[in-house]
């Protein structure tokens, strides 16, 4: 990987989607926005700074960014992909959020539980609300699948993704998954 903070972006059957990386691993995955403009300036303004190193835009990615791009968009496009082995960059995340998505990344395609069950997994049980707010500032969504994790009714529950639940819905649908009534026919993106 390469040294300091490096992004990229690239279209997916979902629309464009947004990644920053570190030496660590993958530190940010932006969900697509409305279009690649607003993918980049959102991706941009959550970025986790490493001290004086400046960011920069990456054409020609290292091999393991390729292929960590290559599974996201094989994912994006339907398939049952597998995201759990990508190295991610977690620095400065609580052990109690470490905790939350490292049970999460353990979720297979198309496997959902409740917030409940998730904490008690994470060795935090009676603590579904404090996951649901983990989840919520999850860095890297579909790598550490907060999509999979519902409300204790079997509901969809929140998603701070664009697109709000409309998009989980849609993203557990891809993985096979039904909640509920269909999505509206418009959603924040193109899938």
């Amino acid at each position: 990987m390469t040294s300091g903070l490096s992004t990229h972006l690239f279209e997916t059957q979902i629309g464009w989607i947004g990644i920053a990386w570190s030496d660590a691993g993958l530190a940010r995955l932006q969900l697509p926005e409305r279009d690649r403009a607003a993918t980049l300036r959102r991706l941009l303004a959550t970025l986790p700074r490493h001290g004086n190193e400046a960011v920069q835009a990456v054409d020609t990615l290292p091999q393991e960014i390729a292929e960590i791009v290559a599974a996201i968009t094989r994912y994006a496009a339907g398939e049952a992909v597998d995201l759990s082995r990508i190295p991610v960059d977690l620095a400065g995340v609580d052990e109690f959020r470490l905790a939350i998505y490292d049970a999460a990344r353990k979720l297979g395609f198309g496997e959902v539980v409740t917030y409940g069950e998730l904490a008690t997994r994470a060795g935090h049980p009676g603590m579904a609300r404090e996951t649901g707010q983990a989840l919520g500032s999850n860095p890297v969504p579909l790598v550490v699948p907060c999509h999979r994790i519902l409300a204790a009714s079997g509901k969809i529950g929140g998603f701070s993704a664009p697109g709000g639940s409309a998009t989980k819905e849609r993203l557990l649908a891809m993985e096979g998954v039904r909640v509920g009534p269909p999505p509206p026919a418009q959603a924040s993106f193109g899938f």
